[in-house]
């Protein structure tokens, strides 16, 4: 066998070889964990026992945005949500929140050369943990006063029961359910939640969660990132029929070259007789 074909056959082995490499060990940006598990199901597929595992969802809600609407769920069927709670009276720590919402609102937006290039991908929620005070025209007044765009960012109001059992069950978050003056003691949290309603976020080195402070630019910019990430999630129920199928076809394409290296070096011999 001559130099030039020796090469062909090492090339042809060598380059499979590394993409099947790169592709399973080089990082790639972690899509944000799934949080708090609310079930494991066993199911029997294809004669294979299977796990399931079923997590926590935030649970539906119907309550009143700044324009008077009545909204729930069902109006963000599709969407990625980014959530938190505030009060209009709040003096110091959410008007911060609502400057970084607003910053977060302004930074994810759509490729859309023309037209309007807000997200419709995601939805802004911010919850009152003061609906007694904070009725629709508040709400109206505090939205003005940030210039936020209620196409994609709503402030709610109704129901307290329903908005603290959001907060407290639905989220996970703590919150103070009494009353006091206006030193309400609520979550400084973005709260990240996909598509299917569940909670989204970070882990730390440890493996511990990582909500997102709110008051933390730098944690701005980390669910400005995973909001992107989740948009380009694919449905688990729609996966790319090749993917688990890499390492065999890396494999066939370094078969296929050393064989059409080998029929190239036993066509030049024939001519060379």
């Amino acid at each position: 066998m001559n130099k030039t074909a020796l090469y062909g056959l090492l090339i042809g082995v060598f380059i499979p070889v590394m993409a099947y490499f790169v592709m399973k060990f080089i990082p790639v940006n972690e899509m944000p964990h799934r949080l708090f598990v609310d079930s494991i199901e066993t199911k029997i597929e294809g004669g294979k026992e299977t796990m399931d595992t079923i997590w926590h969802k935030v649970p539906d809600f119907t309550l009143t945005n700044q324009l008077g609407q009545k909204v729930s769920w069902k109006d963000l069927k599709g969407k990625i949500v980014v959530a938190d709670f505030f009060f209009t009276r709040c003096p110091v720590i959410c008007p911060q929140m609502t400057r970084n919402m607003k910053r977060l609102q302004d930074a994810v937006k759509n490729n859309n050369k023309a037209g309007s290039r807000d997200a419709d991908f995601v939805q802004f929620i911010s919850f009152s943990v003061d609906p007694t005070h904070d009725s629709v025209p508040e709400l109206k007044k505090f939205a003005d006063r940030f210039q936020i765009n209620p196409e994609n960012w709503w402030l709610l109001t109704g129901d307290k029961k329903q908005i603290y059992d959001l907060a407290l069950n639905g989220m996970k978050l703590g919150i103070d359910t009494t009353e006091v003056d206006t030193a309400f003691i609520h979550p400084q949290k973005f709260v990240l939640i996909d598509k299917d309603r569940v909670l989204r976020s970070r882990r730390d080195e440890f493996g511990n969660v990582r909500l997102y402070n709110g008051l933390d630019s730098n944690d701005v910019k980390n669910i400005a990132e995973d909001i992107i990430l989740l948009s380009l999630e694919k449905d688990k129920h729609k996966k790319f029929p090749l993917v688990d199928e890499l390492p065999l076809i890396g494999v066939v394409m370094g078969i296929a070259v050393i064989l059409i290296t080998l029929m190239m070096v036993l066509f030049k011999k024939k001519q060379n007789l």
